[in-house]
């Protein structure tokens, strides 16, 4: 039981707004009370006051002007998510702000200068990055066992059209500004954040009906760090594991339910040395090297939560890990500078792709 319970209001009763957020919020009354919400639609306006036993209004604007708020979680649809958020830190107010955060670096500077001039916390939700089996894979990783690391896939893949207002350029639509929030942030998690790195993007529409993007393969390297190779794509019948990971003594794959990896260890391994000379079997014959390694193995599964959904124990790690900063001063672990990054690798892949994403001097506007 905590000692203060925050008051909060959420934008948005759609898909976020409500089944996301307002429900999770619902489950964890002894940190968090929704007052109120704000959506256009008064049937939404009507369900949100029978289930939360909230206020309810037809603008945010009214909402905080009629509500002492101490949060105010920003699920309106994404080309909103800026201003909104903007206008919230400026009247003094918290904010955790659904992804994408903004449409451009410029814009994330904004916000990150509100929010130090106010004093107030600027979130994102991005609760992937608690996700079980990405913690497992840096678990894994850490424990040396598969030696330096050279490549890391994540692949968000599957088969579908779609044909909504989160396709479109204008509503900072697409599969990048969309999906990639996800896995971008999980990629530069295990790439470092210390620097921008290099970044190679190929885009294309596939079974999209807007004009943003629905494939997207982007491969990420720096020195001294592994390659990494993000993949999104609504075209895939075959769809890839969502994680594999390449090291120098052994590998991992899997998926959010299950991973496995297996390696071998120098110490057990044969000792070799490099030969110049061609090599020959025991009978004379030309051959390749061959040894036998002693693999090991193991694996891990997913534990489904008893009390909550899986979804519902991601979004509870968000909300009570902001629940620390605000009310103990403790450091966002996913901070607007990290997002910062990730709007800078988006930028880069939309300059590289001038066929989706036109410049100014074509006559559009880059989003």
């Amino acid at each position: 039981m905590s000692d203060q319970v925050l008051k909060v209001g959420i934008i948005g009763q759609g898909r976020s707004g409500r089944n996301i957020h307002a429900n999770l919020l619902a489950q964890i009354g002894s940190y968090y009370r929704i007052a109120a919400v704000a959506d256009s639609m008064p049937e939404r306006q009507q369900r949100a006051e029978q289930d939360f036993g909230c206020n309810a209004y037809a603008t945010w604007e009214e909402m905080v002007a009629s509500e002492e708020l101490d949060l105010v979680v920003n699920a309106s649809p994404s080309h909103l998510h800026f201003s909104i958020s903007l206008e919230l830190l400026n009247r003094g107010i918290h904010v955790l702000c659904e992804k994408p955060l903004a449409g451009s670096v410029a814009e994330v500077d904004q916000l990150i200068e509100a929010s130090e001039r106010a004093g107030k916390v600027i979130a994102i939700f991005q609760q992937q990055r608690y996700q079980p089996a990405f913690v497992q894979i840096q678990e894994v990783i850490k424990s040396g066992v598969l030696g330096r690391i050279v490549q890391a896939d994540i692949s968000l893949n599957g088969f579908a059209r779609r044909w909504d207002w989160q396709t479109l350029q204008e509503n900072n639509g697409g599969s990048l500004m969309n999906t990639g929030p996800h896995c971008l942030d999980q990629a530069l998690q295990l790439l470092g954040t210390d620097e921008n790195p290099d970044v190679l993007c190929m885009m294309d529409r596939a079974n999209t009906f807007g004009d943003a993007e629905d494939y997207v393969k982007l491969i990420m390297r720096k020195e001294g760090s592994p390659t990494l190779d993000v993949e999104i794509s609504s075209c895939s019948a075959y769809p890839h594991e969502q994680f594999n990971i390449q090291g120098t003594n052994g590998g991992l794959h899997g998926n959010a339910n299950r991973l496995e990896w297996r390696y071998f260890k120098p110490e057990e391994a044969p000792e070799q040395k490099l030969i110049k000379e061609p090599l020959f079997d025991a009978n004379g014959n030309p051959a390749y090297c061959s040894e036998k390694l002693s693999w090991h193995s193991d694996s891990w599964d997913f534990v489904k939560p008893t009390d909550k959904t899986p979804g519902d124990s991601l979004t509870e790690r968000v909300y009570m890990m902001l629940y620390s900063t605000i009310m103990e001063g403790a450091p966002l672990e996913i901070t607007p500078q990290q997002i910062r990054q990730q709007m800078w690798v988006m930028e880069e892949c939309r300059r590289q792709n001038p066929h989706i994403y036109r410049t100014e001097n074509e006559g559009v506007a880059a989003k």
